[in-house]
């Protein structure tokens, strides 16, 4: 009798930690691995700048369907595209102090290379994501994300750079991420339908999803890829291949949306580009 006491005892206790355990552990946050899990991870390091943490959440979240993969797909354009942006501004600049510069021409020039060689990167990433986008239908688009931190006006470490003379290390790694926190704040104003328009872009993103007309996000997806069609140029990569690529897939993104003043103005734009390449 006192051994089966003890063991109902025993047996009580286990049950009563096991419960303890349970409730301790289950605070509601998402199961690690599943979509709900890099949502929240996706919003948690975006709202710290940390992009190549984000744009790895989104990439799972897009790699198949769930619930998160329409609201994914959206936000993964603007950080490519931002990202790359700011990779070309970086580039450009420094290209412009290699010729500025009359002491250390040679160190614009590592520069500019590796910034291209970054935009490059991230640019063939943003294609991949446009052309799953272009595959779907959402008409409105859901622009969830949060507001980016960080300003719209030129980096001043930039046009130190421009004029020749190299920021100190400090700054430079300063200048790289405002470059690319510029870059991501000014596609997702384009995204929102409020090019060039920080304030606007932060009203209409702070109910948290914003619902775009295809038309509208589909037109500024063809101007960013006109965009990034230059980092291909024969003063820049030098690839008349890719900037085909990329003009092209901005003219089929025109062709799936009413035309008007400024979907005519980009189109002749890109075919003046395609003409001469």
């Amino acid at each position: 009798m006192h051994t089966s006491a003890i063991r109902t005892m025993a047996t009580g206790i286990l049950l009563l930690a096991c419960l303890f355990l349970t409730s301790c552990s289950d605070t509601g946050a998402p199961k690690e691995g599943t979509p709900a899990y890099f949502w929240a991870a996706a919003q948690e390091t975006f709202a710290n700048s940390d992009y190549v943490k984000t744009v790895d959440h989104l990439e799972r979240l897009t790699a198949s369907e769930n619930e998160f993969t329409a609201r994914a797909r959206p936000w993964l354009l603007v950080i490519t595209s931002g990202t790359t942006r700011g990779y070309m501004d970086l580039a450009d600049s420094f290209d412009a102090g290699a010729h500025a510069s009359k002491t250390n021409p040679t160190a614009f020039r590592r520069g500019t290379n590796a910034y291209r060689a970054e935009a490059n990167r991230t640019a063939l990433e943003f294609v991949q994501v446009f052309d799953q986008f272009a595959k779907g239908k959402d008409d409105p688009v859901p622009v969830a994300l949060p507001f980016p931190t960080g300003g719209a006006a030129p980096v001043s470490q930039l046009a130190k750079a421009a004029a020749g003379t190299m920021p100190a290390p400090g700054e430079l790694e300063s200048a790289v991420k405002n470059a690319i926190k510029r870059g991501v704040l000014l596609s997702a104003c384009a995204a929102a339908g409020a090019p060039e328009d920080p304030a606007r872009a932060q009203e209409l993103l702070k109910p948290g999803t914003l619902q775009v007309p295809r038309a509208t996000f589909m037109t500024a997806l063809a101007n960013t890829l006109f965009e990034q069609s230059k980092l291909y140029g024969p003063r820049q990569i030098g690839n008349p291949d890719r900037v085909k690529i990329f003009c092209t897939r901005a003219l089929d993104a025109l062709k799936t949306v009413p035309e008007t003043k400024q979907t005519k103005e980009l189109s002749s734009k890109i075919t003046k580009s395609l003409k001469t390449t």
